[in-house]
């Protein structure tokens, strides 16, 4: 006789077999450990782990109800940090443009072009933006200058990749078409390439707008203008109350950021 509960045990079916069973639990164990030496690495001081439910409801208990007598000059500061991001976004096009159009293989004129434009690209999206007003501060001083730079080299990678691959994705059919007519390299990029990308490069740039909002709002901290220079000045007198209407201030800002960045979207996409 034919062991039919064995047959249909042989049958049951897993999703993954034993080899592959063992290299997860492997993957899984190797993560555990990692995360077990990075915790134990940077020596956490736990009883002000555990202390923190309470100090943020004392510093809540602080900072209510906000203090709005300094409203019109945080109203100031809020508008300069949409300058600097503004004003940053513009300049950033300028730079980013033709550092995409040298960084995509269908475009770049030479290997050279390619890497020297990757390596742009790369470098600024590797600096954070703070460390980025660091330098400026340091250089320049503080105030808006520092900041604007700051945002904009943090933003040439930014869009200068984004707008890359753009480029590197249009159809290569009518510059084809160009070319064979004998056209220029400025024609074929004025009507072939540029019409091809215009949606991409208003929707990046509008992104990145709205992300420029958010990143000044901190670059004050360290001296490089924008609504944080009242918040750090708020924070080191301990004016808890100014700091809660200093922070109210900073979401009401970035919810219009993205209500405007929306409407654009929609108005320009």
């Amino acid at each position: 006789m034919v062991d039919h509960a064995g047959t249909l045990a042989d049958r049951v079916w897993r999703r993954y077999d034993r080899k592959q069973q063992l290299i997860r639990y492997g993957v899984l164990l190797a993560t555990v450990m990692v995360v077990y030496w990075a915790i134990r690495d940077i020596d956490i001081f736990w009883p002000w782990v555990w202390d923190a439910p309470n100090q943020i409801s004392s510093l809540g208990a602080r900072m209510w109800p906000p203090d709005p007598s300094r409203l019109a000059a945080i109203t100031n500061a809020l508008l300069e940090t949409v300058h600097i991001a503004t004003l940053a976004t513009l300049l950033t096009i300028f730079i980013a443009l033709p550092v995409s159009y040298i960084a995509a293989q269908n475009t770049t004129p030479n290997r050279a072009c390619l890497w020297l434009g990757r390596f742009i690209l790369v470098a600024s999206r590797s600096v954070n933006t703070i460390i980025w007003a660091l330098l400026f501060v340091a250089i320049f001083g503080p105030g808006v200058l520092a900041g604007i730079l700051a945002i904009m080299f943090r933003s040439i990678g930014f869009i200068g990749k984004l707008m890359g691959e753009a480029i590197e994705e249009i159809d290569r059919r009518p510059v084809e078409a160009m070319e064979a007519t004998g056209a220029s390299k400025a024609k074929v990029i004025a009507y072939a390439v540029v019409p091809q990308v215009m949606p991409a490069f208003f929707a990046i740039v509008i992104l990145r707008w709205d992300i420029n909002i958010r990143e000044s709002t901190v670059l004050g901290l360290v001296g490089a203008g924008g609504i944080g220079v009242i918040l750090q000045g708020a924070i080191d007198t301990f004016a808890w109350p100014t700091v809660a209407t200093i922070l109210i201030a900073i979401i009401v800002l970035v919810l219009i950021g993205e209500a405007v960045t929306g409407l654009l979207r929609r108005k320009v996409l």
